[in-house]
């Protein structure tokens, strides 16, 4: 976010740049993979991988081919033929596997929710520590590393293969293509899938089908990727947030980025539109809450949004009206869908969480006109909803597509640890890129200055408890991903993912007040321009 201001006796401005991205760029987007033209090229080569996944019975080579179809982002094709092969009736880690293969199956295991024992690395050590021998082994240390990330709450063995794996391969990468930056279980899958696919290519030793695979995906998954993109750009024109809500923040493409990241598969083509729309008005009521209401006036919005009633809004001013009559004009949309394909009234649903985010949204903007800075707990116990973490998953469940369960709505709407876990890293990823441009502009406190007021703590002291906290929020997800069998996969991987993202739209600051730099350029990657796949060099 801008951290420059603008103050005048009446508004508060956070001086968002316009977009970049006009909705007449969106409708030029083009592309010549289209699935009419390598359709069938593209069924063929999905046979001739799933023949090689099941003709494969060797398990630490069936493992090795899993572990590349997840990284190139094909591993979507094949679920069933993998929850076959990555589990614990299937794949074993005996006493004579490698690191490198002891680690994989480590890591696989434990990433589709099955429990293994820290004790299969045991034979590595010597009265309790690593091996110095091992460091001399890349291939497995960068395997150990990348299974240290699926620990959880307390696995101390865990934490010492990362600090050793982490110390010997930092003096050994600079001749490959890997990167200690971010973690895999950390990353956001079709930016993993599209940098990989780039290093794989490179590799000699490569899957000549595989690769085919994994490029011609990448550039049809685009191709629907840009028709919604057009399909939204049309929504949003037709909005006309950028004229009559002038303070808030113009950034459809950004927000797609969202909703990309949480899912690419093509099927939940309805659940990105879907997100996408929804963080689209939610940034504008965000921006409402943070810089233009006063307190007044957003304590009668609040009791509007309870109300559900855009009458019991007299003498606020139009934009506020604006938008709740687009949030109950969007709900409404979303509920319909709903009832027409699955039979289910979910506009109690969709208002219950735009209600809580709103409260959430109040809350701190009360705490900003009282001048007055919560303790850390007290922050995060707000925070966690006011990110929209909790909203963005019942909108997400909802336009899945599946058989609506009330049980999982139950468990999202009251007891879902991981999404718990999962909203608090997206808050604090989100607090990291942000509050230093926040804090001058003048919004209310965020953890980083919570903790450092709480605590007498510098600026990097507060920084380092924050990725810490970060840390041990993983962890605990690692647990409730063992134990979330309540929730259905698809919903899980969405909820793991909005984790993902946020730390890959934070990563370099704030990725959507700010679009030029990464978020351009990934962008662009991802959704305008194709893999070519002319030649394997």
């Amino acid at each position: 976010m801008s951290s420059n201001m603008t103050i005048s006796k009446e508004r508060r401005s956070a001086n968002y740049h316009p977009s970049i991205w006009d909705p007449e760029i969106i409708d030029r987007f083009t592309t010549s993979y289209t699935y009419e033209i390598y359709g069938n090229q593209f069924e063929d080569l999905k046979e001739n991988a799933r023949r090689l996944l099941t003709s494969t019975k060797d398990s630490s080579t069936r493992s090795k081919l899993v572990d590349l179809m997840q990284r190139l982002g094909v591993a979507y094709h094949f679920e069933e033929e993998i929850k076959e092969a990555i589990s614990p009736s299937c794949l074993h880690i005996e006493d004579d596997h490698d690191l490198y293969t002891t680690a994989l199956h480590f890591r696989l295991l434990r990433e589709r929710g099955h429990f293994v024992s820290t004790d299969v690395f045991d034979k590595f050590k010597k009265d309790g520590k690593f091996m110095e021998r091992l460091s001399r082994d890349v291939k497995g240390l960068l395997s150990l590393y990348e299974a240290s990330y699926l620990m959880t709450v307390g696995e101390d063995d865990l934490e010492e293969a990362k600090y050793f794996s982490f110390k010997h391969l930092k003096s050994s990468m600079e001749d490959t293509d890997e990167s200690l930056d971010i973690p895999l279980h950390w990353r956001m899958p079709r930016l993993e899938a599209r940098n990989f696919i780039d290093i794989y290519r490179r590799d000699p030793m490569n899957n000549p089908l595989l690769l085919d695979l994994a490029r011609l995906d990448f550039n049809l998954v685009q191709s629907q990727l840009q028709e919604e993109l057009k399909e939204l750009a049309r929504w949003w024109k037709a909005l006309n947030f950028k004229d009559t809500l002038s303070f808030a923040r113009d950034r459809l493409m950004e927000n797609y980025l969202w909703a990309l990241g949480i899912t690419f598969e093509p099927k939940f083509s309805q659940c990105r539109i879907v997100l996408t729309k929804f963080v689209c008005i939610l940034s504008a009521i965000d921006d409402l809450y943070d810089v233009y209401g006063s307190i007044n006036e957003l304590e009668k919005f609040t009791d509007a949004v309870s109300r559900w009633d855009t009458k019991a809004m007299d003498g606020l001013p139009e934009c506020m009206k604006i938008c709740l009559s687009t949030m109950i004009d969007f709900a409404d949309e979303i509920a319909n869908l709903i009832q027409s394909k699955n039979d289910f009234n979910a506009l109690p649903h969709l208002k219950e969480a735009w209600l809580n985010l709103c409260k959430s949204y109040l809350v701190e903007a009360r705490w900003f006109s009282m001048g007055y800075t919560p303790k850390l707990s007290e922050y995060l116990e707000n925070a966690w909803t006011s990110v929209g973490g909790p909203a963005a998953m019942a909108h997400a469940y909802l336009a899945m597509g599946c058989t609506i369960d009330k049980s999982t709505l139950n468990c999202l709407r009251h007891g879902s640890k991981l999404l718990y876990w999962s909203s608090l890293i997206t808050r604090l990823s989100d607090d990291l890129g942000t509050s230093q441009a926040e804090i001058e502009r003048g919004d209310v406190a965020k953890s980083i200055h919570c903790y450092k007021k709480e605590k007498g703590a510098s600026e990097d002291e507060a920084r380092d408890y924050i990725k810490n906290l970060i840390a041990y929020s993983w962890k605990k997800m690692n647990e409730d991903i063992i134990d979330s069998k309540s929730l259905p996969k698809p919903l899980v991987n969405m909820i793991l993912n909005m984790a993902r993202t946020a730390q890959c739209i934070f990563q370099y600051g704030d990725g959507i007040g700010t679009s030029e730099g990464v978020t351009k350029d990934r962008l662009i990657s991802l959704v305008v321009k194709p893999i070519s796949i002319s030649t394997h060099s």
